[in-house]
């Protein structure tokens, strides 16, 4: 928690070759988090990425101070999942922000964030791209379209209560993500389906904020056909067992 009451702001940030990506941004959630006051700390988790990403989260360190970026890397690729509860184990903040570190997500939709949880108390914030004035920029057809039809596939099976169900854009009470990540067990893109369908079983409120969501500036997606069988797979046993 916090110290003297005022809420602190974790952002985890896993991260696999990310060199280009990552000084941008830092540099834009520094200077969000200090235009609108909050305190905040950001918490690197690499898998062992080749491409000298940890190099440059060092140096980050220096720049920023130790106090604000935190590199907590592991030897290899682990998962998304264990990337969470790895970050949350060096978190001091009582609200934990995930999101993309390959500017996919930009950090001035933070802000709103925070205020749309103020404002109804909610356990969990989520950025939809499919509701108000969200969306997504940069993708091909093919993908608009897998998007669509995955998250269509999951409100009729799932009924979720949540617009936008893979997205990994969200704010967390701390001990609300601590105790999904006890109750998930999906690997992958299905992950973060699963962390919203749990929440809706265990009575977790969440609000939405519309997000722009931009495709990767810099490196490859890494959305495969194997992603895709695996989402599907993903989506059945969910189906079965909520």
């Amino acid at each position: 928690m916090a110290a003297g009451g005022a809420d602190k702001f974790s952002v985890l940030l896993p991260t696999y070759n990310e060199r280009e990506n990552l000084p941008l941004v830092v540099w834009l959630l520094a200077r969000t988090f200090q235009e609108s006051g909050n305190n905040f700390e950001i918490i690197i988790i690499d898998d062992g990425s080749p491409d000298g990403t940890q190099e440059i989260a060092e140096q980050l360190e220096k720049i920023y101070g130790s106090d604000k970026i935190l590199l907590r890397p592991r030897a290899r690729k682990l998962g998304l999942g264990t990337a969470y509860i790895h970050g949350m184990k060096h978190a001091t903040g009582n609200f934990i922000v995930i999101m993309d570190a390959d500017l996919s997500h930009h950090p001035k939709f933070i802000p709103e964030f925070i205020r749309k949880q103020k404002e109804g108390n909610f356990d969990i914030v989520s950025g939809t791209r499919y509701k108000g004035n969200g969306g997504v920029y940069g993708w091909d057809l093919k993908r608009k379209l897998i998007s669509r039809g995955a998250n269509f596939l999951t409100q009729v099976l799932l009924r979720p209560g949540a617009s936008d169900l893979t997205g990994s854009f969200r704010l967390y009470r701390k001990e609300v993500l601590q105790k999904l990540m006890e109750k998930c067990v999906s690997k992958g893109y299905v992950f973060q389906m699963e962390m919203i369908v749990r929440a809706r079983q265990l009575g977790y409120t969440i609000g939405e904020v519309p997000i722009s969501f931009v495709d990767r500036v810099y490196g490859e997606s890494k959305l495969g056909g194997n992603e895709i069988v695996s989402f599907l797979k993903g989506l059945l046993t969910l189906f079965a067992t909520t």
